[in-house]
């Protein structure tokens, strides 16, 4: 992996004007050596941002809807559908969120256990704000006013079949646990795109901590058009007290409410595109 320096001069020397205004106003907590707690690197942010910037723009064309309901501050999480054969959705998600938000935030995605664990890709992920999704981690970061980015399907999402493109899968309930602990809003968002980008021919048996190795029809992903939906915040702080993150029954009904607001922008996405491509 380059240094920091070098990572600084490169992003300094190819970046646009509006990557290095971005860059300019990104706030982080310097936890004293030039990282956060958890690793985040405000340089390897502003190479994430130039590294996504011709993908976002020109391959996937992404567009953006709703944006304004994302907090300009504070703990907040966003929760998302994921599909796709390869996690370029929340790549998308990621660079759409710093680039929408003001001041710029980097939203911590929050990892599948097996994936910090991936040499190399685990320590360049933790530079650009991934953390290992355990429960403490999330405590962390919504404590500090942190934005959360989780994927309530998880890895299960990413692997559907593409007759189930577009079909939330089990929908896992912790964001909302979370959500009600902490008083931070659920910002409920939908990608539509990703789920025709590279269709799975099979999946063999995974290697280590990789669940499964996915082999797609195609060698990269297909130029398909992205839009990416936000819809208002849920607030569940106004609803419940924080002690009641402890009764599944309301976690429950929590988290479907959220998962049928992912769905209904999902609908809504789907009813935008005049195809796949446009």
């Amino acid at each position: 992996m380059l240094p920091t320096p070098a990572i600084r001069a490169l992003t300094r020397a190819l970046g646009s004007k509006a990557l290095k205004d971005r860059r300019r106003r990104f706030v982080f907590r310097d936890a004293g050596h030039g990282y956060d707690q958890f690793g985040l690197q405000p340089d390897f942010v502003a190479l994430a941002d130039l590294v996504t910037s011709p993908v976002y723009r020109r391959y996937f064309r992404v567009e953006s809807y709703g944006a304004h309901h994302l907090p300009g501050s504070g703990p907040a999480i966003v929760a998302a559908n994921h599909s796709g054969t390869l996690p370029f959705d929340a790549a998308m998600l990621w660079a759409d969120i710093y680039r929408q938000t003001d001041p710029p935030r980097a939203p911590r995605a929050m990892a599948d256990y097996f994936v910090p664990s991936l040499p190399f890709i685990g320590t360049l992920f933790a530079r650009t704000g991934m953390v290992g999704g355990s429960r403490g981690n999330a405590r962390a970061l919504l404590q500090a006013g942190e934005l959360l980015m989780l994927f309530p399907e998880g890895t299960p999402g990413i692997g559907k079949p593409f007759k189930d493109r577009y079909r939330l899968q089990e929908w896992r309930e912790g964001h909302c646990e979370l959500a009600i602990r902490h008083g931070a809003p659920v910002i409920p968002a939908g990608i539509v795109g990703p789920e025709e980008q590279m269709p799975q021919l099979l999946r063999l048996p995974g290697l280590g901590p990789v669940p499964y190795l996915p082999i797609p029809a195609t060698p990269f992903p297909l130029p398909v058009r992205y839009r990416i939906l936000y819809g208002p915040p849920l607030d569940f702080s106004a609803r419940y007290l924080p002690e009641q993150a402890d009764d599944p029954d309301i976690v429950r009904r929590a988290s479907n409410e959220v998962k049928h607001a992912v769905q209904e922008l999902l609908h809504e996405g789907l009813r935008l595109r005049t195809g796949v491509f446009r």
